[in-house]
């Protein structure tokens, strides 16, 4: 992953409603029954013998989303067939997730607004803010809470699993997105973007910035403490066409370029999913430091990229879905062979498909390209293999973004708690630490009802 030669190319797919198809599940029993999807990886895993995989990448857990009453997923089984993929559900502009005349509210506290607007707006259980709370309201928070928890501390056991019983490990560690992703995806809509980018750019600005303080804080509290895993963004639409260069380069890169930078001050990397075609943008990430990235080319030119980016970070992917779904286990090794031979003659270079594997994939495909990476990509022992770039040691230095009125980690700060209490008979800095403590809980349930649900 830092750019280095191993003893043989890496294998790490990126398996998601695949799992289900090979282990005899529907989408709906691994979609909606986590532990279900936890038991398909394993097989998957003891079965394919892969290097590394993400613990579940059928990672929208449906229990959660219909505990909290989220609008916008189609659940397999429920709202489309059983064995189709869950599918996300992109608002009319004239009905988006957030208003234009909103932005203010966003841009002034995101947290409250996240609170008091976005989740009962994408919520069928919720009451609109000045509506009167009802038994459903408080137990559609409650349920969706206490099964974010449960989800998440799952994960655990089931990384330890893996790595015990088949000898792989996970490949990603966090959740990290960019501002003006998160806009298009769960607030605005594309369309909705596309026209505020035109009509009202300062707004878009603003909010991007008032957004990546509290985006970075998730994704530096969620990175791998051992400096092994890189933490994964999944790039989605902050690319040409759907933007400018102009606006890549004035609002989409300046409020992320700095989180990828103090990420990799902390001896961390990320994983720059980058779906679709990033070809136009290749100069802006090879700003960045040597290492810091893993770069996946999921439909962009695999020779472009490696000749761009190739000589300063590890590269993944560009193997094509397509191909894994509707070719024969031949193309699929003259696949496997031609990005080797491109991108990982020397290292720095892992197997995997160009996008995450639904159960289109057939699984003689999955095996040859599992089977062909492991005899063919083999690496002697001979001089000149290349060094993994060390990440930086020492203290990191300090995030610079633009400064937050509530900082983020907390959603009502201790200070107005404190003065709504009488005289503090005791220790005023415990209570301080553990109300920030719980209050963080609520921070994280929140930001991650947008980022990873």
């Amino acid at each position: 992953m830092r750019n280095g030669t191993p003893d043989r190319v890496p294998i790490r797919p990126f398996v998601a409603e695949f799992t289900a198809k090979y282990a005899g599940y529907t989408c709906q029993e691994v979609t909606h029954d986590y532990r279900k999807a936890f038991d398909a990886v394993l097989k998957c895993c003891a079965d394919f013998d892969w290097d590394a995989v993400v613990p579940n990448m059928v990672y929208v857990w449906t229990g959660l989303t219909q505990a909290a009453g989220l609008r916008y997923y189609g659940v397999p089984g429920i709202d489309v067939e059983p064995d189709n993929c869950f599918q996300y559900r992109e608002p009319p502009l004239e009905s988006a997730f957030m208003r234009r005349q909103e932005y203010d509210e966003l841009i002034e506290d995101p947290v409250r607004f996240l609170y008091e607007v976005w989740l009962p707006r994408v919520s069928t259980e919720l009451a609109s803010r000045g509506e009167p709370v009802s038994f459903r309201h408080n137990l559609a928070l409650v349920k969706s809470a206490m099964a974010m928890l449960d989800y998440f501390v799952a994960f655990g056991p089931q990384i330890e699993r893996l790595r015990r019983q088949t000898g792989t490990v996970s490949a990603i560690a966090g959740m990290l997105k960019a501002p003006l992703d998160v806009l298009a995806d769960k607030f605005r809509g594309y369309i909705g973007l596309a026209f505020d980018l035109k009509e009202c750019p300062e707004k878009v600005i603003a909010a991007c910035r008032a957004l990546a303080p509290h985006l970075a804080h998730v994704a530096l509290s969620g990175l791998d403490p051992e400096h092994k895993l890189p933490i994964p963004i999944w790039m989605h639409r902050g690319c040409v066409p759907f933007i400018s260069h102009e606006e890549f380069d004035t609002i989409y890169w300046p409020t992320l370029k700095p989180i990828v930078e103090a990420i990799w001050a902390r001896g961390n990397q990320v994983l720059f999913y980058a779906e679709g075609i990033w070809d136009a943008h290749l100069d802006s990430f090879a700003e960045l430091p040597a290492g810091s990235i893993i770069f996946h080319v999921d439909r962009g030119d695999i020779e472009r990229v490696h000749q761009a980016l190739g000589h300063k970070f590890c590269l993944s992917g560009g193997i094509p879905n397509a191909l894994l779904a509707y070719g024969t286990p031949e193309q699929v090794r003259q696949a496997c062979k031609r990005v080797i031979d491109i991108a990982g003659a020397n290292g720095g270079y892992i197997m995997d498909a160009s996008a995450i594997i639904q159960n289109d994939a057939e699984v003689e495909n999955i095996r040859a390209m599992t089977d062909f990476t492991r005899e063919y990509g083999v690496y002697g022992n001979a001089a000149g293999r290349k060094q993994p770039i060390e990440p930086p040691r020492g203290p990191a230095p300090p995030l610079e973004l633009p400064p937050v009125k509530i900082k983020p980690g907390v959603c009502l700060p201790w200070e107005v708690k404190r003065a709504e209490l009488a005289a503090l008979t005791g220790d005023e800095e415990l209570a301080r630490r553990v109300w920030e403590q719980i209050e963080g809980l609520a921070y994280l349930y929140i930001w991650h009802m947008v980022l990873s649900f």
